[in-house]
């Protein structure tokens, strides 16, 4: 399930400015899509981040609090 190497294509596409020069020169309809993508990305990094704070802080002090928190 986990693709490092989708994620060092998406990061040299973005770094390289691929990206800006596609949404630069695009239609509007895929300009909409590349702002959609980011959108999404976006949404499943705060995934990642929630996610990676849980399995670091599994069984910790720290990691009960945000439980608490996250059940309030």
């Amino acid at each position: 399930m986990l693709d490092f190497s989708y994620l060092d294509k998406l990061e040299e596409y973005m770094t390289s400015g691929r990206m800006a020069e596609d949404f630069e020169y695009s239609p509007e309809e895929r300009r909409h899509e590349i702002l959609e993508f980011l959108e999404r990305f976006m949404d499943v990094a705060e995934l990642a981040d929630e996610n990676a704070t849980k399995l670091i802080f599994k069984n910790s002090q720290l990691g009960a609090f945000f439980e608490e928190s996250a059940q309030k």
